[in-house]
């Protein structure tokens, strides 16, 4: 009877698992503007609605939100299908399971097909902790960046978010968006705009540039700000498309710094680090790159806040990686 309870999403226990952090309703609001405005929007999600904020949709549009429930490779495909039906189809659940468990249905069914498939990962690299390897989202940027013809978003917060997700409406290719768990520091303002493909350069430097990603990139310009504290000259950019990315900024920022560093919670091999490594390869720039993230292991398990210290994914850590770089 006690699980019962638990499991039920009446429950008062499920909604205490399952509450929605703040920086996640950015996804449920973006989604009702676009079906006020007339778009024809619908949104799924496999058992996890109040974990990524759709609840909110579904209250809102109970007729256009799908409940999968554990079923994620089901889901994209059937998200595949109501695209071809001139619907335009949200569907969310962890990225460990939507990157890695449903890469073949995306590629087939989503990317192959060319369909405006919107899919959202969400608890992104290791934010889920504790929950265990099973649930850590470390290689899904290099998975999906993979697949042809799949645009691949890591937004910074919530508000960026948004402004994707509105901005996805004109934009014809598939897209992953590879999104936190919600309660990551805010950034940038709402109504920021923001436009696919292209980088929002914060600072430039001479000594450093950051390239971030993601929920890095908070931690990121908290780590410039203390070097530039010290006389260094470091610059951030963030570069928010992974795919396709930025070729103009990443060249840019080589051009002006000695050295460059790219930031992202996921493995170093295949992301955005081997993303902007292939930029300065082909351009056959002489900039020296490090690409810090997760050094192509297994990551532990522990409490978020605790693992973004050891790989040294918080301010402090990028701030000491950054020093490295410098004195090189």
């Amino acid at each position: 009877m006690a699980q019962a309870q638990i499991t039920s999403p009446d429950s008062w226990q499920y909604r205490a698992l399952n509450a929605v952090n703040p920086g996640l309703s950015y996804l449920s609001d973006a989604l009702i503007d676009l079906a006020q405005a007339g778009h024809p929007v619908v949104a799924g999600s496999a058992d996890l609605q109040y974990s990524n904020g759709l609840n909110r949709f579904a209250s809102a549009y109970p007729d256009r939100y799908v409940q999968f429930g554990i079923s994620e490779q089901n889901m994209v495909s059937a998200a595949a299908g109501l695209a071809t039906t001139g619907l335009m189809p949200f569907v969310a659940t962890f990225a460990s399971f939507l990157g890695l468990l449903c890469c073949e249905q995306i590629r087939m069914d989503v990317a192959y097909t060319r369909l405006p498939v919107r899919l959202i990962g969400h608890h992104t690299g290791i934010s889920l902790g504790f929950y265990g390897t099973s649930h850590h989202a470390t290689e899904d940027i290099s998975t999906m960046r993979a697949i042809a013809g799949l645009t691949v978003v890591s937004p910074a917060d919530g508000p960026q978010l948004a402004a994707a997700i509105k901005a996805s409406v004109d934009w014809p290719e598939p897209i992953y968006f590879r999104i936190g768990r919600g309660r990551d520091p805010q950034v940038y303002e709402d109504g920021t705009p923001f436009t696919f493909g292209r980088a929002i350069t914060h600072s430039t430097g001479t000594d450093l540039n950051i390239i971030a990603c993601g929920i890095t990139l908070h931690a990121a310009l908290e780590a410039a700000a203390r070097l530039r504290e010290d006389g260094l000259s470091v610059g951030v950019i963030d570069m928010p498309t992974v795919k396709p990315l930025d070729r103009e900024a990443v060249l840019a920022a080589a051009g002006q710094a000695r050295a460059l560093l790219t930031v992202e919670e996921h493995n170093v091999m295949g992301g955005l680090g081997s993303a902007v490594a292939e930029v300065l390869a082909d351009a056959g720039t002489g900039t020296r790159l490090r690409r810090h993230g997760i050094y192509d292991e297994y990551s532990l398990i522990a409490p978020p806040t605790t693992l973004y210290a050891h790989y040294q994914l918080d301010g402090a850590g990028i701030e000491a990686v950054a020093r490295e770089c410098i004195q090189r």
